[in-house]
This record gives C-alpha cells, sequence and structure tokens, in this order.
C-alpha cells in the first residue's frame, strides 16, 4: 500500500495542498484563490479566516479527488507566505483584525522611528534583517495600536500573533500547539538569529508583549496532530515558501542558489552554518532548521515579479492571459528602448526604498504593446540579476548556476533572458512544485522516510538547463540602462518638502 505526503501550500493569492507519495511522484493537487484586499493606497490584506477555510477545503478536496484515505498520509508538511502577520483572541481563534499581508507598506512610518532611534545597526545584527515595513514586527505594532483594546488584551495574554504557518498549525491542531518555525520566525524583525531567541530590546521597541508570540520549534519535526476524518496525522514539516523551496531544490551546500519567480522573485543561497553579513542590501535569515543542525541563507527578495504580468493583464488588459507573455515578448527582436520598474509597492534588495514607485521609460511612437510586455519581462529577470551580483560580492562565492522554480519559470523567453543577463547557466528542475516538495521533505524526515539531506539530494533532476548566449558589450548596455530606469522611480511617493 502506498504512502503519501501532504504539502499544504499557503501562498499570496491561494492556498493549495499537493499529495507527494514516498517516491516523489504527485498524486494529486487541489487549488482555491482568495480575497484581495486593498483598502488604501499601498495597503494590502487577507482574511485570516478565508485562508484557513481555503487551505482546510483543498486538504480535503485532494484527499477526496485523489481517492487517498487520511490514514495514508504519514505526516503534513505547511509552508506558507512570510510576513504575513495574524492576531486572534486566543479562546475563540477569531482574528482581531484582517491579515496585513507581506507586501503592505502601512508601518512604513514605524519603520521610521526605529531609525530615528537609532535601532537600523541593532536591527542589522541581531536579526539579519534591514529595518522595512515588509517584516512582520512593525504590522504587529499597527495592530495592537490601531484595533480599539487590542493592546490592553494582549497584555492580558488574550490575544496570540502567528505567521501564517502558525495560524494553520493552532487551526490543524484544535488550538493546542502555538508554535512557529526558525524560517519564520526569523523573517519577523523580531528574532535573534544567532541566539534562536526573541529579542528584548525589539519587543520593547515595539511595544510587543512577549506572551502573544508563538513558540519556536524546528523546521522538521512533530508539531501535533491534524485529525483528518477520525484520523490523526502528524503535522511534522514547517518552513516560509522560500526556505521551502531552498529545501525543494536539493540546494544543501553552501554557495546553492536558486529563485523563485512567483508573485515576488526571491533568490536565496545557502551559506552554511555560518551566517554572513551582507554589506550589499540583501538580508541574512535561516534557511533550515534541523535535529542538531541550523543553516543559514542570504536573500534577496523582488516585490513585484511575475506580478508585474497578473498587473498587464488584470489592469492595463493588454494581456488576455499570462502565458501569452512568453509570445508577445518573443515576437520582436528586442525592448525598443523600453524599460519597466515594477516598483509598485516600493523596491526591495538590494535598494530598499519604499518609496520607490512603478514607472515606465524610453517610450516613443514606434512602442507597441509587445514591447511594454518585453520590458515587463525582462524587469523580472533584470531584478533577479541585482541579486546575484550583491550575493557573490558578499560572499566572494561565484555562483555556477541558478536553480529556478516558481510558475515563471515555464516561460521560455524569460528563462533565456535571465541566462544571458546574469551570464550563468538557469536550471530548471523535473519538480516545479518545490515549495510544496520542501515542506514534503521536511516532514518526511521528521517521519523516517528519508534519512539524511544526502538521500534527498539524489533525488533531484534537471528538466531544462538555458545557457548565456548573450555578448558581454550587450548585457553590459542593458545592465546600464537598466539601472537608469530605477534611478527615475526611486524616492517618487516621498512626500513633496515644498508642500506643494
Amino acid at each position: 500500500m502506498k504512502k503519501y505526503l501532504l504539502a499544504l501550500d499557503q501562498g499570496t493569492t491561494s492556498s493549495r495542498a499537493i499529495l507527494f507519495d514516498t517516491d516523489q511522484n504527485i498524486a494529486g493537487v487541489a487549488q482555491r484563490e482568495f480575497t484581495q484586499y486593498f483598502p488604501k493606497n499601498g495597503w494590502v490584506e487577507h482574511d485570516p479566516m478565508e485562508i484557513w477555510d481555503s487551505q482546510r477545503a483543498v486538504m480535503e478536496t485532494v484527499l477526496r479527488e485523489s481517492e487517498i484515505s487520511p490514514a495514508d498520509v504519514l505526516a503534513i508538511g505547511i509552508t506558507n507566505q512570510r510576513e504575513t502577520t495574524i492576531l486572534w483572541d486566543k479562546s475563540t481563534g477569531k482574528p482581531v483584525f484582517n491579515a496585513i499581508v507581506w507586501q503592505c507598506r502601512r508601518t512604513a512610518d514605524i519603520v521610521e522611528k526605529l531609525e530615528r532611534e537609532g535601532l537600523t545597526e541593532h536591527i542589522k545584527a541581531v536579526t539579519g534583517l534591514v529595518p522595512d515595513a515588509y517584516f512582520s514586527g512593525t504590522k504587529i505594532k499597527w495592530i495592537l495600536d490601531n484595533v480599539p483594546g487590542a493592546r490592553e488584551r494582549a497584555q492580558r495574554g488574550e490575544i496570540l500573533f502567528g505567521t501564517v504557518d502558525t495560524w494553520l498549525l493552532w487551526n490543524l491542531t484544535g488550538g493546542k500547539v502555538h508554535a512557529t518555525d526558525l524560517t519564520n520566525a526569523a523573517r519577523t524583525m523580531l528574532f535573534d538569529i544567532h541566539r534562536l531567541c526573541w529579542d528584548d530590546t525589539l519587543l520593547s521597541a515595539l511595544e510587543i508583549p512577549r506572551a502573544i508570540l508563538p513558540e519556536v520549534r524546528l523546521s522538521s519535526e512533530i508539531y501535533g496532530y491534524a485529525h483528518i476524518g477520525g484520523t490523526s496525522v502528524p503535522v511534522a514539516g514547517m518552513a516560509g515558501d522560500q526556505q521551502a523551496a531552498l529545501f525543494g531544490q536539493s540546494c544543501f551546500d553552501a554557495g546553492d542558489a536558486k529563485n523563485t519567480y512567483g508573485t515576488g522573485c526571491f533568490l536565496l543561497m545557502n551559506t552554511g552554518t555560518e551566517p554572513f553579513v551582507s554589506r550589499n542590501g540583501l538580508v541574512t535569515t535561516v534557511a533550515a532548521g534541523l535535529p542538531g543542525k541550523v543553516t543559514y541563507a542570504l536573500e534577496g527578495s523582488v516585490f513585484v515579479g511575475g506580478a508585474v504580468i497578473q498587473w498587464l493583464r488584470d489592469e492595463l488588459r493588454i494581456l488576455t492571459e499570462a502565458r501569452e507573455a512568453e509570445t508577445m515578448a518573443m515576437s520582436v527582436p528586442d525592448n525598443g528602448g523600453v524599460y519597466l520598474v515594477p516598483a509598485f509597492t516600493g523596491l526591495g534588495a538590494p535598494r530598499w526604498d519604499m518609496y520607490a514607485r512603478g514607472a515606465i521609460v524610453g517610450l516613443t511612437r514606434a512602442t507597441t504593446r509587445e514591447h511594454i510586455v518585453r520590458a515587463a519581462q525582462e524587469s523580472i529577470a533584470y531584478q533577479v540579476a541585482e541579486l546575484t551580483r550583491s550575493m557573490e560580492a558578499d560572499t566572494g562565492m561565484t555562483l555556477d548556476s541558478l536553480r529556478a522554480d516558481g510558475g515563471a519559470s515555464r516561460d521560455r523567453f524569460l528563462m533565456q533572458f535571465q541566462a544571458d543577463i546574469i551570464n550563468k547557466s538557469v536550471r530548471r528542475p523535473v519538480i516545479r512544485e518545490t515549495t510544496a516538495l520542501g515542506a514534503a521533505y521536511l516532514a518526511g524526515l521528521a517521519v523516517g522516510v528519508w534519512n539524511s539531506t544526502e538521500e534527498l539530494k539524489s533525488l533531484w533532476r534537471v528538466d531544462a538547463e538555458f545557457k548565456p548566449s548573450m555578448s558581454d558589450t550587450e548585457r553590459s548596455r542593458l545592465l546600464s540602462e537598466w539601472d537608469r530606469a530605477v534611478g527615475r522611480s526611486l524616492g517618487w511617493a516621498l512626500p513633496d518638502p515644498g508642500g506643494k
């Protein structure tokens, strides 16, 4: 009788459940999109109950449609959109406010206050992060400050905080387990990644009661049990989506790197058991917490990756379907001098400009929609190129190749242009569901399906490899023009000091 691992992949725009058998074959997939809320310019929210309801529904659906009994599921692994912040009532399980999503910029003023108070270097040294509204800490403070009675209730121990992994685990276990893993804790801007504990200085600065915080555990262990159809199934793996993808790509050695092409783009390089301090705008984070071994990674985050194609489809209506972008980009010989900077919610690494905004430059009467689509595609690759250069400068390691995953990795134009602009091979694996696979790997290790990361490494297979073919001169010209275009977008949303 075959046995299975169930990966719950809770993303920014949809909840998914994927069943893997113990030979890594996908036995079933279920997916459900959920509502995105934009209450003000730059604000992004989700309904936590809709997150849980959609995740529970796809979990039940994939088992039912695959005709697989919960009794044949060895373990559940969770992977999640990171930094998204939820506070809920400990006794009722009801959220006190909508989830504030990682993309949300409402807490920029709180970040500026931390910087004015001289905490920038402390944040960098302790958490490995840079002060930014991206991370969870300032979102927690905003909810406590703005929801009537929330701070008082939190101080009385009546409210719990969690990133999405914690919220799912709490619900799966019927409110019995309030925990997170090291990878998600490392994204809160509250966690000391060296001592592996919550940092009192930052909790004090943000006025966050320690009582609301989850217990921090490894990424691979049995946290508790979910009850599905009368069967108790261990929840045994947990990691933020990008660390899960790094794990699913078998990037277990120092110098291994992957990029996930999703709503955003996230480039992670495994740096081994010692955290590297970035001097080039990257953040240091926990890659995975395994029994007896914690590994670290350098990470660069692009806030708008594949989302720029969704924007062309949904807001500009240049595309009918996202997959048309590949054909349209390939229908013109070049970008026609057009550069699109998708700084819709600011710029992440290595620029870290909360006030940057989107721009399209180089338009002429000869510009066509195909040029704009190609410029949008190229913008994804340019942003990733900035990250690879920063990583090599920080570590002194030269990337041999880049492993690619995520929805946009199926786009042949984007993958080839990415290889050209970084002058390295881009390798796409056979199993592209690497985020879910990473969660399954972590859960499988905890329950003995696999015995080591070396065993997992032997399972990785390449589907397609894209090799660079662009001249050095052309590459240099394009990157220079991109840098000029980005310069036009920086600081755009800053208040006019003249009051005009």
